[in-house]
């Protein structure tokens, strides 16, 4: 049976942010324009957040899994640079469609904690200004993954992106979730297999009832206001991260689901190999060569 990394304990940290710089029309998002008090209230719920960690002793990691683009708002970027620096803290990662200011990142201490995953969204900006960013964050030192919804109109995109990427540079595909049985080609499913070995994994997910899961054991996912649950799929309350003692909630448990399609869940199954596969750098999907 596989187990998490150093049983370190993973946050997915989802607040109240809902806004969004891009209006894809495949994403399944939320698309609206947050007010200054949603926005006031977000950053006070990650300053929340943020100091618990701060206070904790156990070995943590959090990924920021927001409604909306969380880099171009100053308070998740203070809360990485603060998670970053302290010692039990194992990894600060974030999704994001890398538009956000990238400075804040130059000789950060604890850079190497930092692991963004990023997606390249074709229409909402050029491949040139995205590499050009991925360029930075290579000169930074900054770990990072990079993908994409796997659509036939992004076909030529996701060409030209892997040529252009480092080697090392993990592209992951992620299957159009409106598609039909008949949406991929065999020529397709060869191509996109060869360039992400997990897509299979992605576009048709093995049964995942009753199967043994990290998440309630040693993951978590929290709202804004410290609602926990064992993930962003079970909405089951647990108890409270401010509140309730964790080691209360904590437990083995086995997946209530019949099927789980979002890497985001999935990566914690215990028997799929993302967590040995990924190790400490599993929430950003950034493979330890990286």
């Amino acid at each position: 049976m596989l187990t998490a990394p150093a049983n370190i304990l993973s946050l997915l940290y989802r607040g109240t942010l809902a806004s969004c710089n891009y209006a894809c029309g495949y994403c399944p998002f939320a698309k609206k324009q947050d007010s200054r008090t949603a926005l006031a209230r977000d950053a006070r719920e990650v300053a929340r957040f943020t100091g618990w960690v701060t206070e904790q002793n156990r070995p943590i990691s959090v990924l920021f899994t927001p409604w909306g683009e969380a880099l171009v708002r100053r308070h998740y970027r203070t809360a990485m640079q603060t998670l970053a620096t302290l010692p039990h803290v194992r990894q600060v990662a974030l999704q994001t469609n890398l538009s956000g200011p990238l400075h804040w990142l130059e000789g950060l201490p604890g850079l190497e904690k930092i692991g963004l995953w990023c997606t390249y969204h074709p229409g909402q900006t050029t491949l040139a200004r995205f590499l050009e960013r991925c360029a930075r964050l290579d000169a930074m030192g900054v770990r990072y993954s990079v993908g994409m919804v796997a659509m036939p109109e992004h076909y030529d995109a996701i060409r030209a992106l892997r040529a252009a990427l480092p080697a090392q540079t993990y592209l992951w595909l992620n299957a159009y979730d409106r598609r039909g049985p008949a949406y991929y080609s065999t020529e397709d499913l060869a191509w996109l297999d060869a360039i992400d070995p997990w897509f299979a994994l992605n576009r048709r997910p093995v049964p995942s009832r009753g199967k043994p899961c990290l998440a309630g054991e040693l993951s978590l996912s929290v709202d804004g206001d410290g609602e926990l649950a064992r993930c962003h799929f079970v909405p089951e309350r647990l108890g409270n991260l401010y509140t309730d003692q964790l080691e209360d909630m904590l437990q083995e448990r086995s997946c209530p689901r019949f099927k789980c399609d979002c890497y985001i869940g999935y990566a914690q199954r215990k028997d799929l190999p993302f967590q040995p596969v990924f190790g400490t750098g599993v929430l950003a999907r950034i493979a330890p060569q990286q």
